[in-house]
């Protein structure tokens, strides 16, 4: 189905729920691969990226393409951003460099390995869980617990906060529900920012070995981090570390009860492979955006300086010039360069941890399930950024 592009509202959550863009994603790639997105009420127009090439060199262009007015249609759209040039995701180099380098420490494999152990053990267990349960929602019962979980033991997040914290992020940039209001995420980003502002203040006084105390008491430049500084950086990992890997769990779920052939073929592909499948089909984060510091020129297209230029990953990772078969499902599909992480400088941090805790939901699927039969209707959330399903009933049956 093709939505027409004079009815296509790309700053409407609702836009993205109630119609399938693979037609629409296909038209624009092949016509108008860097469109005008005219004005609407929550915003001035912007341009609309939808090759995988061009997505690919605007992002890795941080020349000539800032982060630092936002990064996502929301912030763009409202004019600029609070957390512009203090949040790893909203800042351009030299001091995006400076503030990533401080914060891959935490990230790398090595520094890791006592989590990934933790995430291998705690998915094992959730889905032995679910298989007892016979029916469950997995995206409530599997995949909320594990993204959020590795991330707060990273921050070092008190037990009794986690639950809390979930519900806020799951509301600050999207939403289960069709009424949530541009009110209620707000609420929800000021609770976190306040919580972790208080975080921040006791690792001050009382460093433990985690990232909120890293922040609060590194160097960065010849300078401390701001509180400020601080703050954001943490309320973007919460965010980053546990919306995309969750959807992209639930996702991957959801693709087996659509491709059942796969489900099936699951025993046999390399699991790194399959994982790499699974972020290209979901992409949970759907876009990017910028503002160009320059005239700039795209696919043979003028963009003034000052114009926001919006790069969708989820059209990139179905381009037609990149892929076989992109609308197909295809775990063994090699090589699959999807850009579900983003591309260039603003590659996403927690690509490693993200794979990690993917491949030991497979590992836990395969062990343990022979089937998964679908129990409900799913439900898919609410968001213009983030892409994915708040509700999916299943039954897991045991091995």
């Amino acid at each position: 189905m093709t939505t027409a592009l004079e009815q296509l509202d790309l700053t409407d959550p609702h836009t993205f729920v109630r119609n399938d863009l693979t037609g629409t994603w296909r038209r624009l790639r092949a016509e108008q691969p860097v469109y005008l997105h005219p004005e609407t009420s929550r915003g001035p127009a912007f341009w609309v990226v939808s090759r995988y090439a061009d997505v690919q060199a605007a992002a890795r262009d941080v020349k000539r393409y800032t982060s630092e007015r936002g990064n996502s249609l929301d912030t763009l759209l409202a004019g600029s951003d609070p957390a512009g040039g203090k949040m790893l995701t909203t800042t351009d180099p030299p001091w995006h460099t400076h503030l990533r380098k401080l914060l891959l420490r935490s990230f790398a494999p090595r520094a890791l390995q006592i989590i990934v152990e933790r995430v291998r053990a705690t998915t094992e267990q959730l889905v032995a869980d679910a298989v007892r349960q016979g029916e469950c929602d997995v995206a409530a019962d599997v995949a909320a617990h594990v993204p959020l979980a590795t991330i707060c033991d990273l921050l070092d997040i008190p037990g009794p906060d986690r639950a809390e914290l979930l519900r806020l992020t799951k509301s600050a940039v999207s939403s289960d529900s069709p009424d949530a209001t541009s009110t209620d995420a707000w609420m929800a980003k000021n609770d976190i920012l306040y919580y972790f502002a208080e975080l921040a203040e006791e690792r001050k006084d009382n460093p433990h070995a985690d990232i909120v105390s890293l922040l609060a008491a590194s160097e960065v430049d010849g300078r401390y981090l701001s509180q400020s500084e601080v703050v954001l950086n943490c309320y973007n990992l919460i965010l980053g570390g546990d919306e995309t890997t969750r959807l992209a769990m639930v996702g991957a779920i959801d693709a087996f009860l659509e491709f059942p052939d796969q489900w099936d073929a699951l025993a046999d592909v390399e699991p790194a492979t399959a994982v790499e499948e699974i972020l290209r089909w979901t992409t949970p984060a759907q876009h990017y955006g910028r503002v160009a510091t320059e005239d700039v020129v795209i696919a043979g297209q003028q963009i003034p300086a000052g114009d926001i230029v919006t790069l969708w990953s989820c059209s990139a990772n179905r381009d037609e010039t990149v892929f076989d078969r992109p609308d197909e499902f295809d775990l063994s599909r090699t090589p699959n360069n999807h850009l579900t992480f983003g591309y260039g400088p603003h590659f996403c941090i927690g690509a490693y941890l993200a794979r990690v805790e993917i491949q030991a939901l497979l590992d836990s699927l395969r062990r343990q399930v022979s089937r998964i039969e679908r129990c409900g209707p799913s439900e898919r959330i609410y968001s213009t950024l983030f892409a994915g399903i708040s509700r999916l009933p299943v039954r897991l049956r045991a091995r």
